[in-house]
């Protein structure tokens, strides 16, 4: 007896094929009439034939359930509807405004600003344009008619069928969305609304525009998977019209390569080997911030926190006390002391106030803490100006868990020679060969980035176990003092080492902006030139780290992201991602190279 087709298409289904194998899943945002949540047929149509799998997100307003949604989607499509309350928005209504939809508006601006610092990728159309550019810090026309000030308005709200082209919109040279409609500068476009985006914000921009100067589609400033258009493109799909289903597919393809990247996440342990944290705790204080809501709130002032941790997937991360250059005598070596348990113990505070983070000490304790769902919060020092010149020092800090010192910051100090010093030793000098020998001895992982160079051979030298650099970028790309040469990323590879590729603007590029795809480029050479062994990641977040496309950490995923983009797999990542600068640390805490302990 033959079987019936759905029932084929059932055992098909119920094998569930891994993710990065499945067909992504795109919520597609809901109207709401008179019978309640209801859903154009064009969207799911236009997303089935793009590859996708709809499924319809009603309006709620639960953040809880709204977070474990979006861990689930892999896109999401905004779909068209009524006008937005202005009142949610600061404003009084004009008379021209339609009908609002209060079931809709907030939930939705809800969700559409948790789905962009989530990196869910993100399309909005129509009334989805103007919730993107609500939500992400812009304004609308609440009705052009009497509000527009530009050139004579064409006829937006059109009442012909709606799969039928009413006007021409000039897309942007070099936009997004002109590579997504391979190359046109010019398309045909059904228009049906009176409200248009009237400001972008800084997190937007503007892409296509009709005669008139209305914006008629906006993109992301920050190389984000972000698109709104505020025509139809989904009515066209219903009549047979795949003019516009590259837009869909572009949604889709984004949805696929963000579910990969959340998969691998899920795999692998992530470490971010540098950030600055600590170092916000002044401006929190002055905005009457504790330094447990500092961590355990999503705030502007720290571009590390467990939340954004969490966006970012981020597993771990080693916070520093960041203890700048100052003066080389008793009293100011009491202070320096003083202040660096000081900033120790404000990070441990951090950490046991927010349920969600965990201390770590060795990799055991990270893995351990992923599997339990806590982020995990290793602690360095940046500067070894921290002990003075007292070698006792390191024990104490190594009794803190410290886990690696960065031997000098910004200046010669005691130790060693800095790129930015007036090579006051010649390199390390002969205290500085006891504290790295002591840090040998004690299991604490000798750091050299902001060393000269003569400090850097030195340190490779006299260390019997491996060093890092924990915030480095290669000096090839970046002719920068502070960057490490080839012939350096080549010795520490020789002595089983790692370099961390740092997100600082000025150790990217020497002049202009550096973005992601800078930070993708030093990671590249690194790799080229040391092999995939011997890289790693080092933000130097709120240490001035962070550029365009990975200004945070709730961005950090978008790394991934590019990198999968470049052909690195699974096991590439995990190196990269962590794995090399916990072998080193395993190795140094076990005083073996051979690490009996595998990430």
């Amino acid at each position: 007896m033959n079987k019936a087709p759905w029932t084929e298409q059932y055992n098909q289904a119920v094998g569930r094929p891994p993710v990065c194998q499945r067909k992504p899943l795109i919520g597609i945002t809901g109207n709401y009439g008179e019978k309640g949540c209801e859903l154009g047929e064009g969207y799911y149509r236009s997303v089935v034939e793009a590859g996708g799998i709809p499924v319809v997100v009603p309006p709620f307003s639960d953040e809880h359930a709204m977070t474990n949604l979006l861990d689930r989607l892999d896109g999401i499509l905004l779909s068209g509807g009524g006008d937005l309350n202005p009142l949610l928005l600061g404003e009084q209504p004009v008379p021209g405004l339609g009908g609002v939809c209060p079931e809709r508006d907030m939930p939705e601006l809800l969700l559409t600003r948790m789905a962009y610092d989530r990196q869910v990728p993100i399309l909005g159309i129509c009334r989805g344009i103007q919730v993107l550019a609500c939500a992400l810090g812009g304004t609308v026309w609440q009705d052009l008619g009497s509000q527009y000030d530009g050139p004579s308005l064409i006829k937006h709200s059109q009442q012909m069928p709606r799969h039928v082209a009413s006007h021409h919109v000039q897309i942007t040279e070099g936009s997004l969305l002109q590579h997504i409609m391979e190359g046109q500068e010019r398309i045909a476009v059904n228009s049906f609304h009176h409200q248009a985006v009237r400001t972008f914000g800084p997190l937007l921009r503007p892409c296509a525009t009709a005669d008139d100067g209305v914006t008629e589609a906006v993109e992301s400033t920050c190389y984000k998977s972000v698109l709104g258009v505020q025509w139809h493109p989904e009515c066209f799909i219903l009549q047979g019209d795949t003019s516009m289903i590259s837009l869909f597919r572009w949604l889709v393809d984004e949805a696929r390569s963000f579910a990969q990247a959340r998969q691998v996440h899920e795999h692998i342990l992530t470490l971010d080997s540098h950030c600055d944290t600590p170092m916000c705790l002044d401006k929190a204080q002055q905005e009457s911030l504790s330094p447990a809501r500092l961590i355990s709130s999503r705030t502007d002032i720290a571009l590390v926190d467990a939340h954004k941790m969490d966006e970012g997937r981020l597993d771990a991360t080693v916070m520093v006390a960041y203890l700048p250059q100052g003066e080389r005598n008793a009293k100011a070596y009491e202070q320096v002391r003083l202040h660096t348990d000081y900033i120790l113990d404000q990070i441990d505070s951090m950490v046991e106030a927010c349920p969600t983070l965990a201390p770590a000490a060795t990799p055991a304790m990270a893995m351990a803490n992923k599997r339990l769902g806590l982020h995990s919060i290793f602690k360095g020092i940046e500067n070894g100006y921290a002990i003075g010149n007292d070698l006792g020092l390191i024990s104490h800090f190594r009794q803190r868990d410290v886990v690696y010192m960065t031997l000098c910051h910004n200046g010669d100090n005691d130790i060693c020679d800095s790129a930015r010093g007036k090579s006051e030793h010649g390199g390390v000098s002969a205290f500085g060969q006891q504290v790295i020998e002591r840090m040998n001895q004690l299991g604490m992982m000798v750091d050299m980035s902001h060393a000269a160079e003569d400090s850097f051979y030195d340190a490779l030298h006299i260390s019997r176990v491996p060093i890092v650099c924990s915030h480095s970028s290669s000096r090839c790309l970046c002719n920068h003092p502070r960057n490490l040469t080839d012939d350096q990323l080549r010795a520490l590879a020789q002595k089983d080492g790692v370099a961390q590729v740092t997100f600082y603007n000025g150790f990217l590029r020497t002049s202009g902006e550096a973005t992601i795809r800078d930070v993708v480029a030093h990671i590249n050479h690194f790799v080229k030139v040391m092999g995939i062994e011997h890289v790693g990641i080092g933000t130097d977040f709120d240490g001035d780290g962070g550029v365009r496309g990975v200004a945070s950490a709730s961005e950090l995923i978008n790394v991934t992201r590019r990198l999968l983009a470049e052909r690195y797999g699974e096991d590439d990542l995990r190196l990269l991602w962590g794995g090399n600068f916990l072998r080193v640390m395993d190795a140094v805490q076990h005083g073996s190279t051979q690490s009996p302990y595998s990430v």
